[in-house]
């Protein structure tokens, strides 16, 4: 049998190290899906209902597991359904590889069925972005791709026409006018150093030790740091804020956590922004920039792997490049320890008191069910070991605040695109990867919706996944965020019918159940967990309990009145749970 171009490509991704591949068939890639049939023992094709989910995998399996992921669609529309899932992987800086078809070349230029050309359309989202003409180019390219990749933690693009695919693995058509040969490459890539040069260690460590009140905010760049963090922390006497994306760096119940920083965050966290006197930046691009200190009021010391990143968001008196283990190992030496540990334990006392008002909203007395008591009763079923995929939404808040990092627990959502959907396809892809450990998606109603069709996917594969939809009819967040700008909501409730998704669940031969009694949430929870196939429990929560910031700021006080007076349609029932949440805060 003739080896054809394709099989050199699905043989240099194996010797990248990928076994996976997500995509949808199509006629445009009909030469590399042979290629993967002929090597099926090496790479495994995961087969998607859509190509964006397809996208969503390719990124949370890189986010689960540090290695490239690849996704796969047909030309023209199957490839733009790719774009929203890429875009989620260079928003959060996760490298993936996205395998295209195009017509064949004889025919391009000629307006043929579905000839759109991907590789314009790719420009923004690729860091290496390339359409394949000559088989001759491969393996070359791949790993050039990858390795590109890699070093940008971004998305490439390879585009190969049909006729590209099946050519002859040895093809060559052309002369060769230039004094050169397609490179001899090699699946390798070497990691740039990850320690920050010494003046630039020196330098922090001299800002850090004059701080009186140190705060250290961490990112999804510090997730393989957490030792080193604690450590720095423990030296400092600094309580930590962990980012949404980072919400895994350290353990939520860490003497030095005090959660999150922004609309999703901590009234502990918010407050110390605006106490602490020196603020250590370790992996985060944080883009909410209202919620950071006032540049000039604080001393700013940053380690970030990219140095275009360093000091984009404060002025940075330090800014160190590197990798955020390696360079915060290299700065703990010179760190002198602070006893005095009053500013530490100002927020370990300001912590506890927030968590007594999140247990208190865990209540499962409340009828509609308040939300905050469903994440809570899969907090405490979960494994110490499980990972939460998570849509975005109210839902991210509910998350953010009652998802309890502990143990080996992880915590995956689409960070800076923030778009709806992933929660899904990212639990498949982290099931995939992780076959012995427990994974559970948290998702709206609006997102699941979206792409449920993976449900099915997750059945087929025999993926035993918990998907938990948090169900309030509505786009929540949306609902809010029109409120804090002063106008009544409109155009975010669904209305009637309500959605029942566990039918759906048991219709893919998997676990399905519709909860609307708060007594059976619980129950319900469990039982899906412990099913051995995939899940899904459908939970009617309260539909107007609103995702309040950790401390409300006056304008947002003055236009969520705003909205009231306008007309707001639901403010009888938001003022009820308004008062039912303050009520329960105070009976504890």
């Amino acid at each position: 049998m003739t080896e054809i171009a394709a099989e050199v490509l699905i043989r240099r991704l194996a010797d990248w190290g990928v076994d996976t591949v997500f995509g949808l068939p199509g006629d445009g890639i009909n030469g590399i899906m042979e290629g993967l049939r002929r090597h099926a023992d090496r790479v495994r094709f995961v087969l998607v209902h859509h190509e964006e989910a397809a996208a969503f995998m390719a990124a949370a399996h890189a986010k689960a597991t540090g290695r490239i992921g690849v996704c796969l669609a047909t030309s023209g529309p199957g490839g733009i359904h790719l774009l929203n899932g890429l875009y989620d992987a260079k928003l959060d800086h996760q490298p993936v590889l996205a395998i295209t078809g195009m017509q064949e070349t004889s025919v391009l230029g000629t307006g043929y069925q579905q000839e759109v050309h991907l590789d314009r359309l790719y420009e923004d989202v690729a860091e290496y972005n390339l359409v394949v003409d000559n088989p001759a180019q491969l393996p070359g390219v791949v790993d050039i791709a990858i390795r590109t990749a890699y070093a940008r933690r971004g998305v490439a693009h390879l585009c190969l026409p049909n006729d590209v695919q099946v050519a002859p693995a040895d093809a060559d058509p052309y002369q060769h006018v230039a004094p050169a040969r397609p490179p001899a490459t090699a699946p390798i890539y070497l990691s740039p150093p990850g320690v920050p040069r010494q003046e630039d260690l020196r330098a922090a460590a001299e800002v850090l030790n004059a701080a009186r009140r140190p705060a250290i905010l961490a990112g999804a760049g510090a997730l393989h740091a957490r030792e080193e963090v604690l450590a720095v922390a423990e030296a400092l006497g600094a309580p930590v804020i962990k980012t949404l994306p980072g919400k895994a760096v350290i353990p939520d119940d860490s003497p030095y956590a005090v959660g999150g920083i922004g609309l999703l965050g901590t009234k502990p966290g918010e407050e110390l922004v605006e106490d602490c006197d020196t603020l250590l930046m370790v992996g985060t691009n944080f883009p909410y920039t209202k919620h950071l200190p006032e540049p000039g009021k604080v001393r700013v010391v940053q380690i970030d792997a990219d140095p275009a990143r360093a000091g984009v968001r404060m002025p940075t008196e330090v800014p160190m490049v590197g990798d955020a283990k390696e360079g915060l190992a290299a700065l703990l030496p010179l760190l002198r320890r602070v006893d005095d540990r009053a500013h530490l334990a100002k927020y370990q006392k300001a912590m506890a008191g927030w968590r007594k008002n999140m247990a208190a909203l865990e209540n499962p007395e409340r009828a509609p069910i308040a939300p905050q008591y469903l994440i809570g009763c899969v907090d405490r079923a979960a494994s110490d070991d499980a990972i939460l995929t998570c849509d975005s939404g109210t839902i991210a808040t509910w998350a953010a605040r009652h998802w309890t990092i502990r143990g080996d627990r992880e915590f995956y959502l689409s960070g800076n695109l923030a778009t709806m959907a992933p929660g899904l396809p990212y639990a498949i892809a982290a099931q995939l990867a992780h076959p012995d450990r427990q994974v559970i998606a948290f998702i709206g109603d609006g997102g699941f919706a979206m792409l449920m069709a993976e449900f099915l996917t997750a059945a087929r594969l025999g993926l035993p996944i918990t998907v938990v939809v948090n169900n309030n009819d509505s786009l929540g967040q949306i609902l809010w965020e029109q409120m804090v700008l002063g106008y009544p909501e409109h155009g975010v409730r669904f209305g009637e019918p309500s959605s029942d998704f566990s039918a759906w669940a048991r219709s893919c031969g998997g676990y399905g159940r519709k909860v609307t009694d708060p007594a059976d949430v619980d129950e319900a929870v469990r039982q899906a967990l412990a099913h051995p196939g995939p899940a899904l429990v459908d939970v009617d929560v309260d539909p107007n309990e609103p995702p309040m910031p950790g401390k409300v700021a006056r304008d947002q006080a003055v236009k969520f009145a705003e909205a009231f007076l306008k007309g707001q349609p639901h403010k009888a029932a938001i003022a009820t749970t308004l008062f039912k949440d303050k009520i329960s805060q105070l009976g504890r």
